[in-house]
């Protein structure tokens, strides 16, 4: 296949010769998001052959660094996975913001204690690649840690890294982990800036609502603030959530502009570690079996929860509200989670369209 036809097939846009060309890409805007994050990628073929497109892609892949968090795990004692019937299985990635990647540039330099994850988000795709949920469980979520009694989650992964991390969630939620991703903080301000700035729906002071342009800078300092929230942490969750639907937006628009997109990959991959098996050919088979799920078919939500409280230590946590959060966690286990949101409309924390 020539490398511009492969452009085409990857990105869903129909050749002038199929039909009406702009009804076609006006139809398919908003689809496409999760192909969007290799365009940058895959417009090089065109430009400069396989020879450059591979290249690249190698380059990419160099730029991620790999972990191997799964070894660590007791395969016995995780959650089994549900039989799956389709050509796809779903697919759970944990995804963690910390303060600092891993350690220093190396994934393997791994200290005790050095680490923290302000960002927790469990991402699920389903298996028929129609719908797909990113679920932040906050950061001081009372929950067991296994060798540790109880304690905050994202003390797992200062205790132990991404491998207790892993089995923390785990054990919590009854959903197995396939893929595992960290980034830092900091990496936000250069995604953010790498697409020329993003725009977030805010509130505009009197009771009306406004698209915020940010910067790098704006957009960090804005997923990292809580202290001046009504609603604390639980906002700043929702904060981050934002950020990230932002994100997905700005890629979609900007998917035909290499120059803007190749910046962007070179940020993405830059900034994040992930398991092994994540390579570059497994994410491109991930996103080209997603592509054709919209923005809109995303849903940002933050686990249920009674409230906050102390522990007997005096920490300040937040109380998990098991009578909901356990069935969720099983929509999810069951790939039956679309079900399970029509069903509890209002039991779930839904990201809203403005943001406080």
């Amino acid at each position: 296949m020539a490398a511009p036809d492969r452009i085409n097939d990857l990105l869903a846009v129909p050749n002038p010769v199929d039909g009406d060309v702009r009804h076609a890409r006006r139809s398919r805007r908003s689809k496409g998001f999760v192909a969007g994050l290799v365009v940058g990628a895959l417009l090089l073929v065109g430009g400069g052959g396989a020879a450059a497109y591979f290249g690249y892609r190698m380059s990419l892949d160099n730029n991620v660094e790999k972990l191997d968090p799964f070894a660590e795990l007791d395969p016995t004692t995780r959650p089994s996975t549900e039989p799956v019937e389709g050509p796809t299985a779903p697919v759970n990635v944990l995804v963690l913001g910390s303060d600092s990647r891993i350690s220093a540039g190396d994934p393997n330099a791994w200290e005790a204690g050095a680490q923290r994850t302000d960002a927790i988000m469990l991402v699920h795709l389903s298996a028929d690649r129609q719908t797909a949920a990113a679920i932040s469980i906050p950061r001081d979520s009372w929950v067991p840690i296994p060798g540790y009694g109880e304690a905050k989650i994202n003390a797992a992964f200062s205790y132990g890294g991404p491998s207790l991390m892993i089995q923390t969630v785990e054990n919590l939620t009854g959903v197995r982990i396939d893929h595992f991703a960290v980034t830092d903080f900091e990496s936000f301000t250069t995604l953010t800036d790498s697409l020329g700035g993003v725009e977030i729906t805010v509130p505009d002071g009197s009771g009306g609502s406004v698209r915020q342009a940010m910067t790098g800078e704006e957009a960090l300092a804005f997923t990292r603030e809580r202290y001046a929230l009504a609603n604390g942490d639980f906002g700043r969750v929702q904060r981050q959530q934002a950020w990230m639907r932002a994100i997905v937006a700005k890629v979609n628009n900007n998917r035909r502009d290499p120059l803007k997109m190749t910046r962007f990959f070179d940020a993405v991959t830059s900034s994040v570690a992930v398991d092994k098996e994540l390579t570059i050919d497994a994410m491109q088979e991930l996103f080209d079996s997603a592509r054709d799920i919209s923005t809109n078919e995303i849903t940002f939500m933050t686990v249920p929860y009674s409230g906050t409280g102390r522990s007997a230590d005096g920490q300040s946590i937040v109380e998990l509200d098991r009578a909901t959060f356990d069935p969720l966690m099983q929509a999810v286990a069951k790939d039956e989670l679309p079900d399970f949101l029509a069903a509890n409309p209002d039991a779930m924390d839904v990201l809203p369209a403005v943001v406080q």
